[in-house]
């Protein structure tokens, strides 16, 4: 057997190991909503189209994204986080139990707003629409400490009974430095903890994994890195050494991604399928719940992040906030086998 197809077959075991995997994700859960309509003509109380209002969908997104594609991709997942007594939250809750994801660790918080980020796309009958504007709810406060706690709580006791731990902090108070240390303090059971932090990456020194992509790391280290190679491995290193991980994905768009891990020199995997996207949104959602997926089931950080790139790559070929499956995962290691660039 050849070393390719080898490869190409230790990745399809990890994945179809991923029903017998268990992950936490604790995150703070935004509803996307998606308004399309047509155009109909321009406004003579303002130079804005009209639009003829067509169809509204709510889907899962930012955690509740990852939540969702560790579902799809077969994982069973158990989701931590807040929603408000609101229609999105209600919404939010309705996609889960439709997939049959668990939901009593989802608090809903009286007087929340749930984060709600609404796209208003834009088309003719027969073209393509294209977003016009986003319109973002938010809610006015982090969080009581009541709600806190109870998000302790529940995460300490799913991580009990999990193979990893996904934070996905969007900078709503759902998942926190403190929330985290809270819940590993006492009796923590040394599972993986994978990190996607928009904000505050550093404040997380002593997870595992982080998976940040080539914009976050040049606004993090205050540095441009362009298409240097050396700039980029430096950065990265930068990043392993200071928050102490083991593992580190950087991606970078249509450039693929770059795999760091400890005593192993980085990996540059080039995107899988091709280069013009459709649809970037929540991508790296998936990006990390493929990851964590693959890391709970065994998976060194180089084969991690080969799965993860598959995923990325194929759900930016997908319009707005969208999944990977199980299915469509293995289709892609069938069709093409696992790459790097070399340097």
């Amino acid at each position: 057997m050849s070393k390719q197809l080898s490869e190409t077959d230790r990745l399809r075991k990890i994945v179809e190991a991923f029903p017998q995997v268990t992950v936490t994700v604790l995150g703070d859960m935004v509803a996307d909503e998606f308004v399309y309509g047509e155009i109909s003509r321009v406004s003579r109380e303002a130079p804005v189209l009209i639009l003829r209002h067509r169809e509204r969908d709510v889907v899962p997104g930012g955690g509740a994204n990852a939540v969702y594609n560790l579902a799809d991709l077969g994982v069973n997942v158990l989701p931590v986080g807040v929603v408000g007594e609101d229609e999105t939250g209600k919404l939010l809750l309705k996609r889960f139990r439709q997939k049959r994801i668990p939901t009593s660790a989802l608090i809903r918080e009286k007087g929340f707003a749930t984060v709600t980020k609404t796209r208003i796309l834009a088309g003719m009958t027969h073209s393509a629409r294209q977003q016009v504007v986003r319109v973002d709810r938010e809610p006015e406060s982090e969080p009581n400490q009541h709600v806190v706690r109870e998000l302790i709580l529940a995460a300490k006791q799913y991580a009990h009974a999990s193979d990893a731990l996904l934070v996905s902090d969007y900078g709503y108070g759902a998942a926190t430095p403190e929330i985290l240390d809270s819940i590993r303090s006492g009796g923590w059971n040394g599972i993986p903890i994978t990190l996607d932090s928009r904000y505050r990456m550093f404040d997380y020194a002593g997870v595992t994994a982080a998976t940040p992509n080539e914009p976050e790391v040049e606004e993090l280290l205050r540095l441009q890195i362009g298409n240097n190679w050396g700039k980029l491995v430096s950065a990265g290193e930068q990043i392993m050494k200071k928050m102490k991980l083991q593992s580190l994905v950087i991606t970078r768009g249509r450039d693929g991604m770059v795999a760091f891990a400890r005593k192993q020199g980085p990996v540059d995997i080039p995107i899988y399928g091709s280069d013009q996207v459709t649809d970037v949104t929540g991508a790296g959602d998936t990006v990390i719940a493929a990851f964590t997926a693959a890391l709970a089931a065994g998976a060194d950080p180089q084969a991690a992040a080969q799965l993860a790139n598959y995923a990325g790559g194929i759900v930016v070929m997908k319009r707005g906030t969208a999944t990977v499956t199980r299915q469509e995962l293995l289709q892609a290691l069938q069709q093409a086998p696992p790459s790097v660039r070399p340097h």
